[in-house]
């Protein structure tokens, strides 16, 4: 990186691809190197931690902001996801990015569009299970958003352990000059990881929210100490109904590098992943073993 990101520096709101690549063709010119955080907007401390990053290893940063469609099922909250734009415009000014990044639904999917991306293996099982179709969505806006900006590199969260998973199995194999950087989780002070749904959580429901980070510790706890990774997930999963969560959708130990299932006790890099409902919330989570 060759200087920081100064007040002076302006940050355009662009809405079109054409606007997006002149932007970035105008840095390149300069000498600068280009990173790319994508989110859906309603940003709070762990994505302005990821534009942090992304402006410690780069000249300039763009965030995208994108509710995008095509990876909410017909049930979940994509009407109600919080928009609050002009917020979060100033929220990417004050970590340090460049530029925001946020085309209407008809510019990302124009009509006609006739293209998806479905990444095997890493999608399949956790989210993949419960959600059907939503890699799939997320695979193919991450896709056309790599092609429109071409950044030297772009930051994912920890937190969708899974996303970033299927993020770097699609780059690998369809070979896209782009490295992905991975940006550790941010959590409150009783460990809940922050998210833009933790909004949703009634107070009673906040004060319950952060045993699920607490029963995935305990998971990677008794792994450590040789219990078996299907029990101890079967004892965290009995724990988290009787704390109140609605559903637990899983809780797994899953490679580290792949996702393959454990269910005796890792050889290796591991990851502890849980998702559970708390009233009307879904929330996730993952600790490393």
């Amino acid at each position: 990186m060759t200087d920081a990101a100064p007040a002076a520096v302006s940050r355009p709101v662009l809405a079109t691809v054409a606007s997006l690549r002149d932007q970035v063709a105008g840095w390149r010119r300069a000498g600068r190197s280009v990173a790319l955080v994508p989110t859906m907007g309603a940003l709070h401390d762990g994505h302005l931690s990821l534009v942090r990053l992304a402006a410690a290893r780069c000249d300039r940063v763009v965030v995208s902001i994108f509710v995008n469609p095509t990876q909410f099922g017909p049930t979940e909250d994509f009407a109600r996801y919080p928009r609050p734009f002009a917020a979060d415009c100033a929220a990417v000014a004050s970590a340090g990015g460049h530029a925001v990044y946020a085309p209407p639904v008809e510019e990302m999917y124009p009509a006609g569009m006739a293209t998806t991306v479905t990444v095997g293996g890493v999608s399949e099982g956790l989210c993949g299970a419960t959600r059907p179709g939503h890699f799939q969505g997320v695979a193919t806006v991450v896709s056309k958003l790599l092609l429109q900006a071409l950044p030297d590199i772009a930051v994912f969260g920890e937190k969708d352990y899974q996303q970033l998973q299927v993020i770097r199995r699609l780059v690998r194999d369809l070979d896209v000059p782009v490295e992905i950087v991975g940006g550790p989780t941010v959590r409150e002070a009783d460990g809940l990881a922050l998210s833009s749904r933790n909004r949703y959580l009634a107070p009673d429901e906040r004060a319950v929210a952060p045993r699920l980070h607490a029963e995935l510790c305990g998971v990677a706890a008794a792994l450590a100490e040789g219990t078996p990774a299907a029990a101890a997930c079967t004892e965290a999963v009995a724990a988290l109904h009787a704390a109140g969560f609605a559903r637990v959708d899983y809780v797994e130990v899953r490679a580290a590098d792949g996702l393959a299932p454990i269910t005796g006790t890792p050889d290796g890099p591991a990851r502890v992943l849980g998702a559970a409902v708390l009233g009307q919330t879904r929330l996730i989570d993952s600790v490393p073993v």
